[in-house]
């Protein structure tokens, strides 16, 4: 994590200083900012105008060794949402207490509490409720997982309905481990509850299809429950191959289009691949450094060995000696996964999607 402390005092430096010391040895990228004609070096700007710098700098923590009121002030107009917002702890002077302010379970916020409370040998104040009663939390599941959520009313709608001891549905496209928590139905993609042991829809007439559920899908219309909470992991790898020298406007509206009519989540993509002769292809790399992926390419012997059915080209295999690339190097990148958009040509830029083999966890 990349982390930023400011303190205010010179009992509150002492804190600080402990702390990025700890956090330092764990691995952590920390600076330390202090506030206060009476401490050296104190920052020239305002609190407030610190705060904004973290934000805009996209820090994963930002401390404040000082008052929850400095802390709330300074941070209230860059808050955003808690996909987006990094994680806020505020640490009294004294270091007794952690408080978790903000962005406690995608930001973090909660877990680094711990952990800084475990440095200082402070007491943790963690208000989140899921955590407070034990429950399981979807946004944290996510995380962990290391997976985009969307539909967060719906994540809120879920984290009430197990805080009111009600159940609510999982369905999952992915192959999963672990026990399924306390209040989690398992369901099939109508949102209709199964029986874990054999998978074949439940016949108790007392399991009702669940109202809110989650899930795990790359797929936007994947939608079993009328509250439907989406777990997108990053699993499936866009192919491409194009003209030379074709501009970025075109190959980034093929991909889009490519997405759309595949009905799944940017989000859901981990890779952008194609063959060696396409490395330094400018609409790719734009396209690439746009949607922050990165760009893999394969040499021609590799492509040629990858195994499957693919959608073969004379004209490409002339100019690559490749019968296809845009799926071939799809199915590579995404670790000999399943082809699951086959080639589509526009506008001089050719397609294809491949889904890997990833596993969820429950911990």
């Amino acid at each position: 994590m990349n982390i930023a402390i400011i303190c205010f005092s010179m009992t509150g430096l002492e804190t600080g200083e402990k702390l990025k010391i700890a956090l330092t040895e764990e691995g952590e990228q920390v600076t330390l900012a202090k506030k206060s004609r009476y401490l050296p070096d104190s920052i020239a700007v305002s609190t407030s105008q610190w705060a904004g710098e973290q934000f805009r700098a996209g820090k994963d923590g930002v401390i404040f060794i000082g008052a929850c009121g400095i802390a709330v002030r300074s941070i209230a107009p860059y808050i955003v949402g808690k996909k987006t917002d990094p994680a806020v702890l505020v640490i009294d002077e004294c270091g007794n207490f952690v408080i978790s302010l903000l962005s406690g379970h995608l930001g973090g916020a909660n877990e680094l509490a711990l952990r800084c409370a475990g440095y200082l040998g402070a007491t943790p104040v963690v208000t989140t409720a899921t955590d407070l009663h034990s429950r399981f939390a979807v946004d944290v599941f996510a995380k962990k997982n290391g997976c985009a959520i969307f539909h967060m009313k719906a994540a809120k709608e879920a984290s009430a309905a197990l805080l009111a001891g009600e159940k609510i549905g999982f369905y999952s496209e992915f192959p999963w481990e672990g026990e399924l928590p306390e209040g989690l139905v398992l369901c099939n993609r109508a949102g209709k509850p199964l029986c874990r042991e054999c998978l074949a829809v439940s016949s108790g007439a007392d399991i009702a299809p669940p109202e809110t559920g989650i899930a795990v899908t790359i797929h936007r219309n994947c939608l079993p429950f009328p509250n439907t909470v989406h777990v997108v992991p990053p699993s499936a790898v866009l192919g491409m191959g194009c003209r030379r020298g074709k501009e970025a406007a075109p190959v980034r509206e093929a991909a889009e289009e490519c997405l759309k009519e595949a009905d799944i989540y940017k989000e859901a993509l981990c890779a952008i691949a194609s063959i060696d002769l396409k490395k330094e292809e400018p609409g790719i790399l734009a396209l690439s450094e746009a949607w922050s992926l990165p760009f893999q390419t394969f040499v021609e012997e590799e492509l040629k060995a990858v195994k499957g059915e693919f959608t073969p080209s004379k004209f490409v295999e002339k100019i690559t000696g490749v019968d296809n690339v845009c799926e071939r190097s799809a199915v590579l990148a995404s670790g000999q996964g399943s082809l699951i958009r086959k080639k589509t040509g526009r506008d001089g830029v050719t397609t294809a999607l491949a889904a890997g083999n990833r596993r969820i966890h429950f911990e």
